[in-house]
């Protein structure tokens, strides 16, 4: 099972380094982390005693797994969630903060085991999570992603705007589609026949 440090390293490789989208609610970016996130943790990179766009500029790859696997997955407790869910809830809460762990919530909640849907981990979250991979053992991380999966399509049908994460200029399965495919298993994956048919009515 690969480390909370080697799942930090693969978000980092996925997000990639400084981009500035302006179709990108999170603003000015760096390997993932947001101005807004160094803002809220009181990261002045460059020591200047401000912290703006060019901390942003200034982060390595190093302060991004860092704050990653800090306030991205032990603040939020995401490991005492069932291990076959923490990789993908862990790279969906540096994604979409904690609309990840709501995702799981809604979920859990589906499957017969109630969870407040407030986007934290507390006792109950984590109680329906394990009992909800104990009654679907070798799904339940499927399930998720799927979950997830679809989260991003909904995305792209309530704002035009974040379509081009969820479907590529050629008419294929956006990042955001693809990344959340990543956890799960092949069989599972939409044939690009299926995904195109998901997005037709984008136009």
């Amino acid at each position: 099972m690969k480390t909370v440090e080697q799942i930090a390293a693969e978000i980092v490789a996925r997000e990639g380094g400084y981009v500035n989208d302006p179709d990108d609610p999170g603003g000015a970016t760096n390997f993932g982390v947001t101005l807004a996130t160094l803002r809220r943790l009181g990261i002045d990179r460059t020591g200047d005693g401000r912290v703006d766009i060019r901390d942003v500029k200034a982060l390595t790859r190093a302060d991004a797994e860092r704050i990653f696997v800090e306030h991205y997955f032990r603040r939020p407790r995401l490991a005492e969630l069932p291990a076959s869910v923490q990789a993908s809830v862990f790279d969906m809460y540096v994604n979409a903060g904690s609309n990840a762990v709501k995702i799981l919530q809604r979920l859990v909640t589906r499957m017969g085991f109630a969870a407040t849907d407030d986007g934290l981990v507390g006792p109950r979250t984590i109680l329906a999570a394990r009992q909800a991979e104990a009654a679907a053992p070798g799904h339940f991380g499927d399930a998720y992603g799927i979950a997830r999966r679809n989260y991003y399509y909904s995305l792209g049908d309530a704002r035009p705007a974040s379509r081009k994460y969820a479907r590529t200029r050629s008419g294929g399965k956006g990042g955001w589609i693809l990344r959340a495919e990543a956890f799960v298993s092949p069989r599972y994956h939409l044939t690009l026949a299926e995904h195109r048919a998901r997005v037709a009515a984008w136009g």
